[in-house]
């Protein structure tokens, strides 16, 4: 399929040409276990949509059988009896050179090689089935009329076929833009994809090579952290405007964090942490030592697995690898119990088992425990508390397990929002973690498309390391005191923040309210500060039952936490007489702006009516 042209020509192309409700741009998540691909079914709306096999969720894998090739899940099928010729896990291998592939990464699929002919590239060798050599065809100059007879067809020959990763890669790619163009009814001329941060320059240079060679015009290379904030801050679910983001990726074979804060929709991040030794595989290694050894203890065979050296047990492996996934999703979705079903596990004999969510959970708590640590260590590292964090977000379908969610609750606020007290976390909802990185991108990649194609300075502000996508932030909250004698507390009045910390600079923030106003005084003032905001913890003692026996040495205590704020640093008081007193309550307006140097410039004013009175400014200089 031959490539696209450049995104300025190609938009004004179709703004002219192309009538469809659906703007032929896409999103596409292209993860190392599995891909989807989001489209734009109406403003700032975009859904998963599913390839020619009906899926939403689609494995990365592609194998041979003969002359056939199979990709998505068809393809994870083969690694039964066709392990050897059917290619999974290459997304984390574009860019790399062989020498750097660690032999702890290859998997039950094909092995990765060193190319014959280009030196120090990964790369797959399968067998495949092609064409035999025709023979000189009959031609009215070379053979009598009478011979020019059919020539049998040749039966195809078995060949070795050697496959870089990034060749891999544009065959999946490809497909991937079939579906969204069998889908849309319309040619695709760009798109957004994900990668992990961790991904180089030479990664992501080598996928969007791989991406191009696919005919897929790569519009921006968006951090999966990037696609989530882009997401999460343009949906329309009841959240907080400003709000504490934990990100929780639990991919196939590592475990990504990032701590964001979100400020009228701009993401900032405060932290991000990885660790290669937590991930869904490991979830699904547990789970399959579980039905292995229900197996042998039911038939008295044995069966070794993750890892399986013997033959029959690798086989046995890759039959429970892909029955679990069904056992997974039934358990995020039900209380109850699920099942795993495998014909002829081993030895010709059948195995169905079953497992209920609390056995599972206390099969992978070492799991959960290990998400847990990770996310202490990460919201420590950004000098902030677990309850400080206003809403949790998963991506992957290993993040859909309501235990992990459980596990982590614990350190939380009460009122912090995750997708399964938001009923988020399945059906394509905002929440839904197998979803949102897709549909993060399919809506960045909206916001690319209207932009003017005669403004190139708009479309390099999302490039890698542009000056404008690195900024600073706030470092405290800044906001307006009302002193009151006797005020309990200890601010010592009634506090209202304008700026609040970890706010990307420079910023402009605007609060209206009413106050009273004295019939002795007719003035209003108030102080403006910098405070510190922090958490106070109290160990409660556990009530103790009537009948139990006091014991100092077996106290038990809660741990009670509470949000708290201290004053910091005094930077101004503004003052003004109000004109239009309404049963001893004024409106007033405070707009602040802080420049990226830190420069703050504050303006009171009276709200009347259709206008605004006389303002009183004040300006802060940086310190």
């Amino acid at each position: 399929m031959a490539a696209k042209e450049p995104l300025p020509n190609g938009t004004a192309e179709i703004h002219s040409s192309v009538p469809s409700v659906m703007p032929p741009i896409v999103g596409i998540n292209f993860g190392n276990s599995y891909a989807s691909i989001a489209v734009l079914v109406k403003e700032g709306v975009a859904e998963c949509i599913a390839n020619e096999d009906g899926e939403r969720q689609i494995a990365c894998a592609i194998a041979f059988q003969g002359e056939e090739m199979y990709i998505g899940n068809p393809a994870k099928h083969q690694l039964v009896k066709n392990s050897q010729n059917t290619i999974t896990g290459f997304r984390n291998l574009l860019g790399k050179k062989f020498s750097e592939v660690s032999q702890a990464t290859l998997s039950v699929s094909a092995p990765v090689i060193q190319h014959p002919t280009f030196p120090d590239t990964p790369a797959y060798k399968v067998k495949v089935l092609q064409p035999a050599p025709s023979p000189l065809p009959a031609t009215a100059t070379n053979t009598p009329a009478a011979s020019r007879v059919a020539t049998p067809r040749s039966e195809p020959i078995e060949v070795e076929r050697f496959l870089t990763v990034s060749e891999v890669a544009t065959i999946f790619l490809g497909s991937l833009l079939k579906s969204a163009e069998d889908f849309l009814g319309h040619r695709v001329i760009g798109a957004v994809i994900s990668v992990p941060a961790w991904f180089d320059d030479v990664q992501r240079d080598t996928l969007t090579k791989a991406a191009e060679d696919a005919g897929i015009h790569v519009l921006q290379l968006l951090d999966d952290v990037g696609a989530v904030a882009v997401c999460t801050s343009t949906s329309t679910d009841d959240v907080p405007m400003d709000r504490t983001q934990l990100v929780v990726d639990l991919g196939a074979s590592s475990l990504e964090l990032s701590l964001l804060s979100i400020r009228e929709g701009l993401a900032h991040s405060l932290a991000t942490l990885s660790d290669d030794s937590v991930g869904g595989d490991e979830i699904d290694s547990k789970l399959i030592k579980y039905f292995a050894k229900e197996f042998t203890k039911k038939t008295k065979t044995p069966l070794t697995v993750a890892p399986a050296s013997d033959p029959q047990d690798k086989r046995a492996e890759a039959k429970l690898r892909l029955a679990v996934e069904h056992t997974k999703r039934t358990l995020s979705a039900s209380p109850g119990a699920a099942t795993c079903s495998v014909e002829s596990l081993k030895d010709g004999l059948d195995y169905t088992g079953s497992i209920n969510r609390l056995r599972f959970d206390l099969e992978v708590r070492s799991i959960y425990d290990k998400v847990c640590d990770n996310v202490k260590e990460l919201v420590a590292r950004a000098g902030m508390d677990l309850f400080d964090i206003d809403e949790v977000v998963y991506i992957g379908g290993s993040a859909c397990l309501p235990g992990l969610d459980e596990t982590l609750s614990q350190g939380f606020s009460e009122s912090v929002i995750t997708p399964f007290k938001a009923g988020t976390v399945v059906g394509g909802g905002v929440g839904d973690p197998t979803t949102i990185l897709a549909r993060g991108c399919a809506l960045q990649a909206q916001l690319l498309f209207t932009l003017s194609p005669q403004s190139p300075d708009l479309h390099n502000v999302f490039n890698r390391g542009s000056e404008l996508t690195s900024t600073t932030a706030t470092n405290r909250t800044i906001g307006l005191l009302v002193p009151q004698e006797g005020a309990e507390g200890s601010m010592g009045g009634v506090w209202m923040p304008l700026v609040l910390k970890e706010t990307p600079l420079p910023c402009r923030r605007t609060l209206s309210f009413e106050v009273d106003v004295a019939e002795s005084d007719l003035k209003v003032g108030f102080e403006v500060w910098e405070v510190k905001e922090g958490v106070k913890v109290d160990r409660l003692p556990l009530p103790k039952f009537e009948d139990e026996e006091p014991n100092d040495d077996d106290d038990e205590f809660e741990e009670v936490k509470q949000k708290t704020l201290s004053k910091e640093a005094y930077l101004s008081s503004l003052t003004l007489s109000p004109r239009r007193v309404v049963e001893g309550k004024t409106k007033l307006q405070v707009q602040v702006k802080v420049s990226s140097s830190g420069d703050v410039d504050l303006s009171l004013s009276e709200v009347l009516e259709g206008s605004f009175g006389e303002a009183v400014t004040a300006t802060i200089p940086a310190p």
